[in-house]
């Protein structure tokens, strides 16, 4: 017999139970369906001999009370740290935002970014850059732009900047004055410039902590990947060969996971969704059994030798993440599966912190790589056209499209939850 129910949510990661959330509260009935064994998408984690890593770095820092009071009834305390975070360029290690601390650099590249930063073109306030990189040379200079974010760009995003927009950025890229460029070129001594000022972390179950309260309120069943979706029908079919129909359907899965499970899909529509990108990442994860790390909560790395974007500590996060006397590092990777072998992305991102002396190897106990598909949007010059044609076709078949990839966007953790406690 088919089981029916009154809604049915696609996904337990951190938008799916924001909806069921709602929902519950509202006394609706709701179905979570999961085709991992447990809850939270890329706000999970792994468990390893003692170690637990998240999947890609995790903080809570939202200002937002409705979030906040869900948090603080899943997790019964939390640890606040100030976010100092480092950069690796040319080996050397540079405050972030770099723009701003260019103090550990030579006098010549000083000189030059200096220079350059002081003859950026003057342009009108309403004036929209041509993309990306252009933003980047009247932000910061010529020799800034090039060395730093556009190297950067292209290891994180897996593109140049001039294939970017630029609506996403916001306040993510700190945008200095040349005063504050001139004090961080003579001084070690600058303010934390960062865009969050406080940065929470569950004392205890890693990040997935916070989400604790939403599933125990959910009805989740796991172990359900959906195989086809068919609207008019509202049914659901999985690959287990399960079946659900539905009255509303409201899904956190990645918009092109949602069109290839509908048959007779328009071609404007598939059209539209071939052009929507994003990246695909490695989380290396080191465990040490050693507390002798660099004392960064995070950091980002320039020199494009290295193939990790960006490196991070669990344990520094939470000692809960490491047994006692160890500590740990993850490292992300941007690029296409199976673009490297495993012996490359250690080779690539381990080896060379080993080289480096950032780390020993006989300090090493193990080493986990872990793969997800779709972990950030990239923001291309069709992104909006595309996945407006694409969300609105869904709507039109009934389909509710919630969290990062179901809204395809560049959103934190609270602002996916936020996505899911939308819904009506």
């Amino acid at each position: 017999m088919m089981l029916r129910v009154d809604n049915l949510i696609l996904g337990a990661g951190i938008a799916g139970l924001g909806a069921a959330y709602v929902m519950h509260k509202s006394g609706k009935q709701a179905l979570v369906v999961e085709k991992d064994a447990t809850y939270g998408g890329l706000c999970g984690n792994i468990e390893k001999d003692g170690f637990r890593f998240d999947r890609f770095v995790h903080f809570t820092f939202t200002n937002n009370e409705e979030i906040n009071t869900i948090f603080r009834e899943s997790c019964v305390e939390v640890i606040k740290h100030i976010p100092n975070p480092y950069n690796i360029y040319h080996r050397k290690w540079v405050k972030h935002p770099a723009q701003n601390n260019l103090y550990p650099l030579s006098s010549k590249e000083k000189d030059a970014i200096i220079s350059d930063f002081k003859a950026r073109p003057i342009v009108d306030a309403s004036y929209v850059p041509k993309n990306y990189e252009e933003w980047l040379r009247l932000q910061f200079g010529n020799y800034f732009a090039e060395h730093f974010p556009m190297v950067y760009t292209q290891k994180y995003w897996m593109k140049e900047a001039k294939e970017l927009r630029t609506e996403w950025v916001g306040n993510r890229v700190y945008q200095p004055s040349l005063d504050e460029v001139i004090a961080g070129s003579q001084s070690p001594d600058t303010p934390v410039t960062y865009y969050a000022k406080e940065m929470r972390y569950p004392q205890k179950g890693g990040y997935k902590a916070l989400l604790k309260s939403l599933a125990d309120a959910a009805n989740i069943e796991y172990g359900m990947c959906v195989a086809e979706i068919c609207p008019i029908e509202k049914q659901v079919r999985f690959a287990n060969k399960k079946e659900i129909q539905y009255e509303k359907l409201y899904s956190s899965l990645p918009l092109p996971v949602v069109i290839n499970c509908i048959q007779n899909v328009p071609d404007v529509v598939r059209k539209a969704v071939n052009q929507l990108e994003c990246t695909s990442g490695y989380h290396i994860s080191i465990a040490l059994k050693t507390k002798n790390i660099p004392p960064y909560l995070w950091w980002y790395i320039y020199d494009e030798d290295i193939l990790a974007a960006r490196v991070y500590s669990p344990s520094l996060k939470s000692q809960d993440n490491a047994p006692e006397g160890c500590s740990s590092l993850q490292m992300e990777v941007y690029c296409k599966e199976n673009e490297f072998t495993r012996q490359e992305l250690i080779d690539g991102t381990v080896g060379k912190l080993i080289e480096s002396g950032i780390i020993k190897e006989e300090n090493i106990l193990f080493i986990h790589i872990g793969f997800e598909k779709y972990a950030n949007v990239i923001f291309t010059e069709p992104i909006y056209r595309a996945r407006k044609i694409v969300r609105d076709w869904l709507r039109e078949q009934g389909i509710e499209t919630i969290g990062r990839f179901g809204e395809w966007d560049y959103l934190w953790s609270d602002q996916s939850l936020l996505s899911g406690l939308k819904v009506k």
